[in-house]
Formats: C-alpha cells, sequence, structure tokens
C-alpha cells in the first residue's frame, strides 16, 4: 500500500509519542473524529453488490501458487554457506552504490508497507457490511480484503530483508519505526464510511503502483537490477489492487451517484493523508514530512504525480459526466472538477519548500563508520 504524499502543500506534519509510551495518543491527534456517518439504510447497498464483487474484484487476486515470494528474489538460504555469503556479498556490491536518499525512501516506503495491521484493521472497520467480522467471512468483501492483505504482507517482508542484508540501513533504528507507527495507527478521516475507504484505497494504491514505478527505474539505473525487478513486481501487484479499487467506485456511482460523489469531493478535494504520516523513529518529529519531501527531491513521488493522479481518477470515473446526482452531489461534483487547478497554483511554492530541506535519517548507516566493513566486502568480492 502506500508511500508518502506531498505534505509539502500544507503544513508540515509533526507528531511525537509521550515518552514512547504509546498508550495515550499525543496532544497533535486528540481532536474530534466523524465515525460511523454512513446512513444505516446504506447497508443494503453494499450487501447487494457482494455477487457483483464475486464476479468482478475477486478474480483481481491472485491464488497463492500463482504469486511470487520473497525468497525468489533474495539469497537462496537452501544454498551451502558459502553460496549463500557470496550471494548477499553480490547485493551488498549491487547497493552500495545506492545514494542515501534514495535508500531513506526505499526504507520510508517500506516502513508504511511493514504497517499492515493498521490497513487490514481499517478496512475491519467500515461499516456497510464489508467488514470481516467474524475473521473467517465467506462474505465477498471480506475475502477481497483477506486476500488484498495477504498480496501485500509480501512487500514488506521482500524490502525489509533486502535492506537488512544490504548493510545500508540501520536496522534498529527502522524496527523502532515500524513498532511506533503500528502503535500510533493512522487517522485518515474516511469516518467508516466505505464510499469515502474506497476512494481513499483507490488513490493510494495508485501512488503506491506510480511510486514503485519509479523506485525500480532509479534502482536500475544505480545499478542493481535485482531490486528494480522488486520494485517492479511491487508496482505491478499495486496496479491489480488500484484496479479493483477503482472498479468498486465505479460501480459505486452506477448504483448510488450522489453518496459517491459526496465521498470522492471529501477525499480528492483535501489534502489526502497517507497511511504512514504518524510515521516517528523517536528522534524526528517532523519524520514523515521529510520522508516526503525527499521522496519529491529525487522524483520518486512528486506534487506533479499527485496531480496527475486525480486527474487521472477524475477521467476514469468520468465525474464530470455522472448524472443523477441530487442539488448536494452536483455540488460536490463542481468541486471535485475545480480542484486541481487550485493544486497546481500551491505546486510552485511547494516545489521551493522541499528543494531546501537536506534531512538526515536515523535509518542510514552512518557512510564512514562502515566505510572499512563495506571494504571488506570489496575486497572479498575482487579477490
Amino acid at each position: 500500500m502506500l508511500m508518502a504524499m506531498c505534505t509539502q502543500l500544507g503544513v508540515p506534519h509533526s507528531w511525537t509519542p509521550t515518552q514512547c509510551n504509546l498508550n495515550a495518543p499525543s496532544k497533535t491527534i486528540l481532536k474530534a473524529k466523524t465515525t460511523n456517518s454512513m446512513p444505516p439504510e446504506k447497508k443494503e447497498i453494499f450487501k447487494s453488490l457482494e455477487s457483483w464483487v464475486s464476479e468482478r474484484v475477486l478474480p483481481l487476486a491472485k491464488p497463492v501458487e500463482e504469486c511470487w515470494q520473497p525468497h525468489d528474489f533474495l539469497p537462496n538460504s537452501a544454498l551451502p554457506s558459502d553460496e549463500f555469503i557470496d550471494q548477499v556479498k553480490d547485493l551488498r556490491v549491487r547497493t552500495a552504490g545506492l545514494p542515501d536518499e534514495y535508500l531513506a525512501v526505499l526504507v520510508g516506503n517500506m516502513i508504511t508497507e511493514e504497517a499492515l495491521p493498521t490497513y487490514q484493521s481499517y478496512l475491519n472497520n467500515l461499516d456497510g457490511g464489508v467488514a470481516d467480522e467474524t475473521g473467517a467471512s465467506d462474505n465477498p468483501w471480506a475475502i477481497w480484503s483477506r486476500s488484498w492483505t495477504a498480496e501485500e504482507n509480501r512487500h514488506g517482508d521482500l524490502l525489509k530483508t533486502y535492506l537488512y542484508l544490504s548493510g545500508r540501513v540501520d536496522m534498529q533504528m527502522v524496527e523502532k519505526t515500524i513498532q511506533y507507527l503500528i502503535g500510533a495507527g493512522m487517522d485518515i478521516g474516511t469516518e467508516n464510511n466505505p464510499y469515502m475507504g474506497f476512494v481513499y484505497t483507490s488513490f493510494q494504491e495508485r501512488a503506491t503502483f506510480v511510486s514503485d514505478g519509479c523506485l525500480a527505474r532509479l534502482s536500475k539505473k544505480r545499478g542493481d537490477p535485482i531490486l528494480s525487478c522488486i520494485c517492479g513486481t511491487i508496482a505491478a501487484d499495486e496496479k491489480r489492487h488500484e484496479i479493483a479499487y477503482e472498479r468498486i467506485v465505479e460501480k459505486l456511482l452506477e448504483v448510488d451517484p450522489t453518496e459517491t460523489m459526496i465521498a470522492i469531493s471529501k477525499i480528492l478535494s483535501g489534502h489526502i493523508t497517507m497511511p504512514g504520516h504518524l510515521m516517528h523513529d523517536g528522534q524526528d518529529p517532523h519524520l514523515f514530512s521529510h520522508f516526503s519531501a525527499v521522496a519529491q527531491r529525487i522524483g520518486v513521488y512528486t506534487i506533479g504525480d499527485y496531480i496527475d493522479n486525480l486527474e487521472f481518477l477524475i477521467r476514469k470515473w468520468r465525474l464530470e459526466n455522472v448524472e443523477g446526482l441530487t442539488s448536494e452531489g452536483k455540488h460536490a461534483q463542481e468541486v471535485v472538477c475545480g480542484h486541481v487547478p487550485r493544486i497546481r497554483r500551491l505546486q510552485e511554492r511547494a516545489d521551493e519548500r522541499v528543494q531546501k530541506m537536506r534531512p538526515k535519517f536515523s535509518w542510514i548507516v552512518n557512510k564512514e563508520q562502515s566505510y572499512e566493513s563495506r571494504q571488506i566486502f570489496f575486497l572479498n568480492k575482487v579477490g
């Protein structure tokens, strides 16, 4: 699932856990929240779509036997020790040339993926009968959410192991950040509303598809074709997931245009909050904003990409042509279709802001401290 977003459009996000104690939220997230905002009668709409989900959404989840697994891309641990170590050395040689900023963005993406328990909980908190209420429901909505979770779980596992073997990453700081993020949860303002939830996941999966594709191109350019293949393969998963959520929203526009258009307006006309916005490493209170800024500066995910994704979804769902709307729905339609020009006006100022930011990340191993050990690997490789 997703990736960092351009928080540079607004005030940089800051969040610090209370003395590393995650039992109590910080003051910055103690705010009024709207929950369970969907009228009860709307539940019947989602109930009526169960057979449609079976036919049009579930086929986008691959059978396990047809899926790739993390070990397919990693040094083969079943090999004799010397051969396995040789493969690890090869990996370290390939990753030695990756810039620190690229690694920081890759780590940030991986940490966001590793907070998967939060995202499954999010899906199971949605109203409308789409949640997996028993944990093993045969409801098509629940089957999809479990299948999606199972596929997404491989992404963090693969990236985390690859980065661990690279020797370029301080895994203790990475692991602390993951624990902080899962403990903090997320507050993305979708009100337990499945209309808003599926609009949000459509945008998120597309954003991740775009960013992982860019990471694939950058890693290939920097001499790591295996990492390029990894990022490209993850991007392909995200594309399938994007298609699934886009289909759901498209169907909702057909059966309940006004409620769906209002949901789209609430999500797309605001600054979309990324799932990792409460990311923290115990040191940097602006960690997510710094992560987002670097992702933008090196071209992994920019405000231009953000705008392109908004425009894509507006075209994909043909929002300007949706009919059968109430007056409230028509107003939401006007807001959505007029949003992109407003964002474009902010783009130049945001670009200037991120160009000035040069944050340091606790995740990245200090080059001076690790120079000697990395030279040993190079010498062993040459020898």
